[in-house]
């Protein structure tokens, strides 16, 4: 599928069918999209958007408002910006357009449980954002009802193309959304640049990331200059019999390392998490010094009730488990999928302070806490 959108100062025919060098944007580290500028008019595409996809591009071009369509282009392949009516189908997208101030733009969410923001959850009572449902049991009269500009869809492989489809049936524009493909922690932070050019607030978009990104590697230094240990981290818990462990190229991993840690899996590389038995894992685990992100979990005896063997871990009797579930709504709506998302730097704040409390002294934990 290929869809186009101008950019937001619009275009005229003869710029679309012009032949001119185009001129790559400021996307500086995020490998799933990429911007480019080809006279007057902006080229988003968007790079393997879902696990296991190879070789699939999506274009875009954005239109102004009040715009007219290029000759050429087919007008169910337009998105006008800015967007006033989106459904996001991940709470990492709200995050963002709230990073713009553009919340009043947010009319439906996959989920709205799991929101955390207490503005969006407000507006969710009132019904002025609605829940659409998730994937297949999405509720396309709402969808119609709504009747959004876009959807913002992330993909989790090529069996969502089914109910993708339905809903272009309906006539409903779809934009993937890769970020949660991203391994690197900056990398996922810069897509609030696809929304800046959705809302045509490019320059709003490009200050939060460029501070974001001065912030996170000013901390990442001075944690690499003060160090003097790399404690071992495990991360996770076993489904059923299956342990499914993030590789040494994912997001986590980085921010572990980034904090000064050592991930136990860090020389392992895949496009998605890596099915282990228990065993398997337990054996890595006896090395941990420290175990993070424990799935729900939020008390020692809860890990214990999955596997008893798991309570024998040194880790576990040293009492170094921390989960990132500390600012979570009675729902289950998680702070560190929302706000973690556009700001990186607050996570690895928190790993370097549980990893090396000696440099943060009187640091309070913001999305981490401590399980007893």
């Amino acid at each position: 599928m290929t869809v186009l959108f101008l950019s937001c100062k619009g275009g005229t025919e003869s710029q679309v069918k012009s032949k001119m060098d185009s001129t790559n944007l400021s996307v500086l580290k995020a490998e799933r999209f990429t911007l480019s500028k080809k006279n007057g008019f902006t080229i988003l595409t968007i790079i393997n958007p879902w696990q296991g996809a190879n070789n699939i591009n999506q274009a875009f071009y954005i239109v102004k408002r009040g715009s007219e369509i290029p000759e050429g282009l087919d007008s169910s392949s337009v998105i006008f910006v800015p967007v006033k009516k989106i459904i996001c189908m991940s709470t990492t997208h709200i995050a963002m357009i709230s990073a713009l101030g553009e919340d009043e733009s947010i009319s439906g969410v996959s989920g709205t449980n799991f929101i955390f923001a207490d503005k969006l959850i407000k507006k969710v009572k009132k019904r002025q954002i609605l829940d659409v449902g998730y994937e297949t049991s999405l509720n396309k009269e709402l969808i119609l009802k709504i009747s959004p500009d876009l959807i913002m869809m992330y993909g989790i492989g090529s069996e969502s193309a089914s109910y993708i489809g339905k809903i272009k049936e309906l006539g409903i524009k779809v934009v993937f959304n890769a970020d949660y493909l991203e391994t690197d922690p900056l990398s996922k932070a810069e897509w609030i640049k696809l929304f800046g050019a959705l809302y045509c607030k490019e320059g709003l978009a490009d200050s939060i990331f460029n501070s974001e990104v001065e912030t996170y590697n000013n901390l990442k230094s001075f944690i690499k200059k003060n160090i003097t240990s790399k404690p071992k981290v495990l991360l996770g818990l076993p489904y059923k019999d299956t342990w499914y462990v993030s590789p040494g190229n994912s997001f986590s991993s980085m921010l572990i390392s980034d904090a000064g840690g050592t991930y136990l899996w860090k020389n392992t590389t895949s496009s998605v998490s890596m099915p282990y038995g228990i065993e398997n894992v337990y054996l890595g685990a006896l090395n941990a010094d420290f175990w993070l992100n424990i799935g729900s979990i939020k008390s020692k005896d809860e890990i214990s009730i999955v596997d008893l063997r798991l309570a024998d871990l040194p880790c576990f009797r040293n009492g170094n488990l921390f989960n990132n579930n500390n600012r979570v709504t009675i729902d289950g709506g998680n702070d560190y999928w929302e706000t973690g998302a556009v700001y990186p730097h607050l996570i690895l704040n928190d790993l370097a302070a549980i990893l090396h409390p000696d440099l943060f002294k009187n640091y309070k934990l913001f999305f981490y806490r401590k399980i007893n």
